[in-house]
């Protein structure tokens, strides 16, 4: 007889089970999958889940984020330094206050590589990924002019949240629901941080646009000493 890896979260009451599965209509699906799982890991399996798990840990989006805010205050790029902390940071802290309100436990609560700490709802490797490389691609997208790359990267991203999602339903860390949410969190977080510091990224525009106009009188009067036949110098 095959050792369960973990045990499953069998805590809840039938009758809160029931009134979970009115309120999720993924219940079902969600004790299903996990139940899956829980049967079919192996040591293997586990090692790749982690690899794939990777790019949504703390740890990972922390260096990220260091990396990116050397990058955009040596480039001066005020906009996008405040863009980056206010949507991944700000996102991933609201998840956690999220996690608390819900205070939804974990599918499998105990096993020998079980590490993590919390509530279930939503996932936070998840949202970490999706507010992560969702930010990146925004940032990516207008400076690329090839139609094929643009659909190449927004694959990558999508499939790299993707990747990190099916490892923590498989790990037994997540429900389903609870990555889906994670997903839709995450991407109606970031609509908002656009919205939100969209006059912000104007009020960065307009002196730049005053800037490159400054010169034009300097060539008004050059195109005016031509048209008189008269050379043109700065001084006179």
């Amino acid at each position: 007889m095959r050792t369960p890896f973990f045990v499953f979260n069998a805590s809840l009451p039938p009758q809160s089970g029931a009134t979970l599965a009115m309120v999720n209509p993924l219940a079902g699906a969600d004790h299903q999958i996990a139940g899956w799982f829980h049967v079919h890991l192996s040591q293997a399996f586990v090692n790749l889940l982690r690899v794939f798990s990777e790019p949504g840990s703390a740890q990972w989006i922390g260096i990220v984020l260091f990396l990116a805010v050397i990058l955009f205050v040596w480039k001066r790029a005020w906009f996008a330094l405040v863009t980056i902390i206010v949507a991944v940071p700000g996102g991933m802290l609201l998840n956690e206050l999220l996690k608390l309100a819900v205070h939804r436990h974990r599918p499998f609560l105990d096993g020998w590589f079980v590490d993590w700490s919390g509530y279930s709802f939503a996932s936070g490797h998840t949202i970490g990924a999706t507010l992560l490389y969702g930010q990146l691609l925004l940032f990516l997208l207008p400076l690329m002019k090839s139609k094929r790359w643009q659909g190449v990267t927004i694959l990558s991203a999508a499939m790299l949240v993707m990747l990190v999602g099916f490892s923590r339903i498989a790990l037994g860390a997540h429900y389903l629901s609870d990555v889906i949410a994670a997903i839709v969190l995450g991407v109606l977080w970031l609509v908002i941080c656009a919205l939100l510091l969209k006059p912000m990224r104007r009020g960065v525009a307009v002196p730049v646009a005053i800037a490159v106009e400054e010169p034009r009188p300097v060539t008004a009067a050059t195109a005016e000493g031509c048209a008189s036949g008269r050379p043109f110098s700065p001084i006179s």
